[in-house]
């Protein structure tokens, strides 16, 4: 089962003089990840570069370090530790000695992959979109089954001929629902599965723009200057 962080963690180390600072946090969403790394950069630092994975939405960022060396190695630390729905930002504070392309991966990679594996993990609850239509008879019944299957997100509808209501209920709990729906009598309720479940707490589709953001800075990348001293 994929997890995501219980809460905020942060992890420092450094490497032939230079500090990295890795922070990560929990984010359900890309605009929480970047905001988590508004928060967190440090503008006096020599680079901040992050990366988060949100289901299957992901982005990246060199923040002026060589391409590759940096934000992809955070992206599979990540991915390593098998984490999702998760920002990594790891800040470096350049020591006088240049590390190369292969010690630059290392050191974010490693930086990150540390600062994941010491952290405190939770379970990520897969939900699916379903839609219950009842009839009058049946709304009573209707009402008992989603509360046993705990269905969260409810939204409501009333009809001329019953009520349609539209929730999410946890991904291995759908085949049961469907087997007691089926035991109620014809027609008196029906089920359609709306959204197909994907990763994530509450299954929530992934942007279409989830590509990667390779390397450069924008106002909501870097939140901040950064100065672009050694390698």
């Amino acid at each position: 089962m994929t997890s995501t962080l219980a809460s905020p963690c942060q992890h420092q180390v450094e490497i032939k003089k230079s500090r990295f600072v890795a922070r990560a946090a929990p984010a359900s969403s890309p605009e929480e990840a970047l905001a988590f790394l508004a928060a967190v950069c440090d503008p006096a630092a020599t680079h901040n570069c992050w990366a988060y994975r949100i289901g299957a939405c992901y982005r990246f960022s060199d923040d002026g370090e060589p391409g590759g060396t940096a934000g992809r190695p955070i992206l599979g630390a990540i991915e390593k530790v098998g984490l999702d729905r998760v920002v990594v930002v790891v800040t470096r504070f350049f020591g006088g000695i240049k590390l190369g392309a292969g010690g630059l991966a290392r050191a974010y990679g490693g930086t990150a992959a540390a600062c994941l594996r010491q952290a405190e993990q939770l379970p990520l609850v897969h939900h699916v979109r379903v839609r219950l239509v009842a009839g009058f008879a049946a709304i009573g019944r209707a009402y008992e089954l989603l509360d046993r299957y705990a269905a969260i997100e409810r939204e409501e509808r009333y009809t001329a001929e019953g009520v349609s209501i539209c929730c999410r209920i946890e991904e291995p709990l759908l085949a049961g629902l469907c087997r007691e729906l089926g035991g109620t009598g014809r027609g008196a309720l029906s089920l359609e599965v709306e959204q197909p479940a994907v990763g994530g707490a509450s299954s929530t589709p992934a942007p279409a723009s989830g590509g990667p953001l390779l390397s450069g800075r924008s106002p909501g990348d870097a939140g901040g200057a950064s100065s672009r001293r050694g390698r």
